[in-house]
């Protein structure tokens, strides 16, 4: 059983080093009794991303019964019940570890469901309701194994840090998500700069960028600084060990939103990545800043809404 135990994390942590470049560098300032556990959360989100979203040449059909599937056997697990699967064992045994709330994993599946049958969002608020279960779940997931004097007050902040997280990707990866015909990008953002999802489409196809599109990008950007503001008094209500990890992702997916900017809110052209000596560097820093140092909040960005 132990075996089997190491097996399944030594497999969350090789989908994290490989899928999840920068939050894998963060958590490498982690003390290492907690990266683990922090692998096996990465591990879960990512395997049920994979098979919503890398599962393509599968009919949606087919798609939700491999989700339906996976789904039924975490909960057989959650029930002391023995599972074969190569890592529900980690993210069970981190589960019972830190008593987690297993209302998260249930909106956390919820929105991965919602992947498989809805392309679109009318509004923020429409968005916001998917993000509950797809960010800010996973913020409150993690802050029982961050660890923090004040939980209460730590878990709005780390809900905006799930949030700010996922709005940044769906900024990064406009392109990538379009071509599995999803739009993150709510309809009433894109009337409001003349915009159609047709508009979108025509732009990834020729590669460039239209001026509306550009302030369009740059109104996400202010949107998604705002939940990174609301964020960042979090950082510093973790335990000490945990401040340095946070602060380096906090700085990092933020620094992706800054190299969006830098290139002119353009998308299309190429994907905006923090270069690895600004990653190394942020991660250094964050090393040696004092626990309870405030992060730097980005700049002016939208109000938070809802």
């Amino acid at each position: 059983m132990a075996d089997d135990l190491n097996a399944a994390y030594e497999y969350c942590r090789e989908l994290h080093k490989r899928h999840g470049r920068t939050y894998y560098l963060a958590t490498r300032l982690l003390p290492a009794w907690k990266r683990r556990h922090v692998h096996a959360l990465y591990g879960f989100a990512r395997y049920a991303d994979e098979i919503v979203d890398r599962t393509g040449e599968l009919s949606p059909a087919r798609r939700a019964h491999l989700l339906h599937d996976w789904s039924a056997r975490f909960t057989t697990g959650l029930h002391g019940a023995p599972i074969d699967d190569p890592l529900l064992p980690a993210v069970l045994h981190t589960i019972a570890v830190f008593n987690l709330d297993r209302s998260d994993f249930t909106l956390f599946l919820r929105s991965m469901e919602m992947d498989l049958t809805i392309r679109s969002y009318r509004t923020y608020d429409d968005l916001l309701d998917y993000m509950e279960g797809s960010a800010a779940v996973i913020g409150t997931m993690m802050l029982p194994i961050l660890g923090s004097d004040d939980l209460a007050a730590a878990r709005e902040p780390a809900r905006q840090l799930g949030l700010a997280f996922q709005l940044t990707n769906f900024i990064r990866d406009v392109a990538e998500d379009l071509e599995r015909e999803r739009v993150y990008l709510p309809e009433e953002d894109l009337d409001r700069f003349g915009l159609t999802a047709a508009d979108l489409f025509a732009a990834a196809r020729d590669g460039a960028t239209p001026p509306a599109v550009r302030d369009l990008i740059a109104y996400e950007v202010g949107r998604a600084r705002g939940h990174y503001a609301a964020a960042a008094a979090g950082v510093t209500l973790l335990t000490p060990a945990s401040q340095a990890c946070i602060r380096t992702a906090y700085l990092l997916y933020g620094g992706i939103l800054d190299e969006v900017a830098a290139q002119g809110y353009d998308v299309f052209g190429r994907r905006a990545v923090v270069p690895n000596a600004r990653r190394l560097a942020v991660a250094a820093r964050a090393l040696v800043t004092p626990a309870g140092t405030p992060v730097t909040v980005p700049g002016p960005g939208a109000p938070v809404p809802g």
